[in-house]
């Protein structure tokens, strides 16, 4: 299967020039709503555990910020370190189980995202609207983000990991994994202890609520809220040719990824925060990582950035440092 047989690019040019017929994709829509469902359940008394609350804040970190932040975006994504591939893989688990795609999509996405960023071609561009931006692009099929020539010019370095293939054929069945292993080991710990089994299922049931549903959520509309807010409301560090934003609410719950005009200027970098109160998170288990030593090569923000007030025109973005070299290089052959 040839580069040239598929031109990424060229096919969402396209798409995007068709008169638009949205078809539901059912397969997330579903996923979506039953998940948002569980979470509700957050409401009924029944399944309340103060237990189930620390485990649905620490999953925010653990899966979110260690998963999703720096193992997808700024690892996967666009190489910003290096590390051992056993910490890669483990860090891609808990990415994973953070639900928010296989890593090869997520990547590949995210890569046409920065090339195309506020274009009509953009995955989740805001242009759209707000709405569509947020949530509306993942309810609908889009053919030419499920064809291999977008794995292939986007995430061919991703797939060339044959533990990655594998995620991306079983993504099903290890999130269900997951989540009965919370359920089951809510249930077990209390019959363990001497409780009694209707004790056992709620403590377990409240686990698999708060620990896994509620967390998913929150961390789902944190994230979108990168793809939402940050191209719509807050200020500018850098003056680049799309209209990412720095937003101080994104930024702090997010573990840094809020910080989205920053890392536009510089997709590569590790460090998303650039100035005194931009609280960076990611970063932060990135150097930490590195004080390990299982990490190296961290790229630091190469601050040759247009400011906001300058007249000497905008940053260039769209299709430029957004993949590492050695993805592109890969995507060629």
């Amino acid at each position: 299967m040839s580069l040239d047989v598929v031109d990424a690019g060229t096919a969402l040019r396209i798409a995007a020039a068709a008169p638009q017929r949205h078809k539901i994709a059912w397969r997330y829509a579903l996923v979506l709503i039953g998940v948002h469902l569980g979470a509700m359940l957050a409401f009924v008394p029944w399944f309340f555990s103060w237990t189930g609350v620390i485990l649905a804040v620490i999953g925010l970190h653990l899966f979110g910020i260690i998963g999703i932040t720096v193992c997808y975006h700024r690892l996967l994504t666009h190489r910003a370190f290096a590390c051992p591939k056993w910490v890669e893989h483990t860090l891609a688990i808990i990415g994973l189980l953070g639900m928010q795609d296989a890593p090869a999509r997520w990547v590949a996405v995210h890569r046409l995202h920065h090339q195309h960023a506020d274009e009509a071609c953009d995955p989740h561009s805001p242009v759209e609207s707000f709405w569509w931006s947020h949530i509306g692009w993942m309810l609908v099929e889009h053919p030419e983000l499920t064809r291999y020539g977008i794995y292939e010019r986007y995430a061919k370095d991703i797939l060339r990991d044959r533990f990655y293939v594998f995620m991306e054929r079983r993504i099903g069945w290890i999130m269900l994994a997951s989540w009965l292993a919370f359920y089951c080991a809510g249930l077990l710990f209390v019959l363990a202890t001497g409780g009694t089994l209707i004790a056992a299922v709620q403590f377990g049931a409240s686990l698999l609520v708060w620990g896994v549903f509620v967390r998913i959520v929150a961390s789902w509309h944190v994230a979108w809220s990168i793809n939402s807010v940050t191209h719509r409301f807050g200020y500018r560090n850098y003056e680049t040719d799309e209209d990412s934003r720095n937003n101080l609410v994104v930024g702090l719950i997010s573990g840094g990824e809020g910080w989205h005009n920053n890392h536009h200027a510089d997709p590569r970098a590790a460090r998303f925060g650039h100035r005194w109160f931009e609280l960076d998170a990611g970063y932060r288990v990135i150097r930490l990582l590195e004080r390990c030593g299982l990490a190296w090569n961290v790229i630091a923000p190469h601050g040759r950035y247009t400011p906001v007030d300058d007249s000497s025109g905008r940053r260039t973005t769209r299709g430029g440092d957004d993949m590492p070299p050695e993805a592109v290089a890969i995507a060629k052959n």
